[in-house]
């Protein structure tokens, strides 16, 4: 079965993983399959479902057998129908906002179930994938999003910061706090997650140069979706963003990010960095962003549809469908009862959502600082002789 916490010892045997500051020198599997590229991604299943033979990454998913194969596929099942159904949510007016992922449940899911539960993660808007696999509750994926709290979990509890709305700041806060693991004696890492338009912001950039300087155990983890909100990726970036790392001293790979597989395979090589003391590694996931980039954007107006369709055929849940098709190792029971637990998952995310009640709004103060100030408390004063101007008892 799949574990969290491989070691360095016998997923390495001799066998790093090759990690470089241009495309062409990635380790990958190579699958001329007609399907997909002699891209320089690291690739261990092709999109027509084929296992490829990887000598330098195999062994860091050598304990992948089809049973944790499935697992895999059960995320990323239960991941997408949960965000199929956040975003039925918002059109019916449930939610005010939702950043649909589909497409993208490989890279999210791969890294996530590399993780040890005392790592910790920061995250961009979009990783709904990564919550759900740290434990998040339906009804946490959707709080914030329905405008009835500032966290939609505990941050200690999932080992998962406050997911960033600021694009790229949760870079910053990765680094300082894999910084303090480093300096408290821990083989703790943090990940940080971010899109290919972050790559652009300065605080990405900041964060890499003081990882590199300080060697913290951070994991820079950006999934290129290709479009940065309607701005396609070779806009910003004349070569691939991997690239930008090795600049700064931190080793880069770029990986297939439809690949559940892989993603597992490369973050946990950069996580056994992280511990052995060897500092940040920069993992690029080759991906593709489905949907919108949130539930207010509208694609059709900068999406090729003929790009769209070839994506679709790399879709990173039907390649595992294959694979494990190819093995006999998903049955007609096993399906449904994936799909079964994906329906149910929807099912009490929509119930939680429907059953959260608006906080009273004077409660907006009440965590604002430890101990109240009188600035504090004079701005609550405000708004409590504002809010009485009404006569409707639920405003107040």
């Amino acid at each position: 079965m799949l574990r969290s916490d491989v070691s360095a010892g016998h997923a390495r045997d001799g066998a790093e993983q090759r990690t470089t500051g241009s495309s062409s020198g990635a380790a990958r599997g190579r699958a001329n399959d007609g399907d997909d590229a002699d891209d320089g991604l690291v690739r261990l299943v092709t999109t027509a479902g084929d296992r490829v033979e990887d000598p330098v990454h195999d062994p860091w998913v050598a304990d992948v057998d089809d049973d944790a194969l499935v697992a895999l596929y059960e995320d990323m099942v239960v991941v997408r129908r949960f965000d199929v159904e956040a975003t039925a949510l918002q059109r019916q007016g449930q939610l005010g906002l939702w950043p649909p992922l589909i497409g993208q449940e490989a890279a999210q899911v791969g890294s996530a179930r590399a993780m040890r539960s005392d790592d910790f993660v920061f995250s961009s808007y979009r990783e709904n994938g990564v919550a759900y696999c740290r434990g998040a509750d339906p009804t946490d994926l959707v709080r914030v999003w329905r405008g009835t709290a500032l966290s939609g979990w505990d941050p200690w509890a999932l080992h998962m910061a406050t997911p960033q709305i600021v694009v790229a700041s949760q870079a910053v806060h990765a680094t300082g706090y894999a910084l303090g693991c480093r300096l408290d004696g821990s083989d703790a890492a943090a990940v940080t997650y971010f899109g290919d338009g972050a790559t652009s912001k300065g605080d990405v950039h900041e964060a890499m140069v003081f990882a590199a300087s300080a060697a913290a155990p951070v994991v820079f983890f950006c999934q290129n979706n290709q479009f940065a909100i309607s701005e396609p990726v070779d806009l910003v970036a004349r070569r691939p963003l991997a690239d930008r790392a090795p600049g700064y001293g931190i080793p880069s790979v770029r990986v297939d990010g439809n690949d559940v597989l892989a993603v597992l395979a490369v973050t946990r090589a950069a996580l056994d960095r992280a511990r052995r003391g060897e500092g940040p590694t920069f993992v690029e996931a080759v991906t593709y962003r489905q949907g919108p980039h949130t539930t207010s954007d509208d694609p059709t107006r900068y999406v090729d549809t003929a790009t769209h369709a070839r994506w679709a055929e790399r879709d990173p849940i039907l390649r595992v469908e294959r694979l494990l098709g190819a093995r006999g190792a998903l049955s007609e029971e096993r399906t449904h009862d994936v799909k079964e637990k994906a329906e149910e998952f929807a099912h009490r995310m929509r119930e939680g959502c429907l059953g959260l009640e608006a906080p009273p709004p004077l409660s907006l103060f009440d965590h604002v600082l430890v101990e109240p100030t009188a600035t504090l408390r004079r701005q609550r004063d405000e708004h409590a002789a504002y809010l009485a101007m009404y006569d409707d008892e639920a405003v107040r």
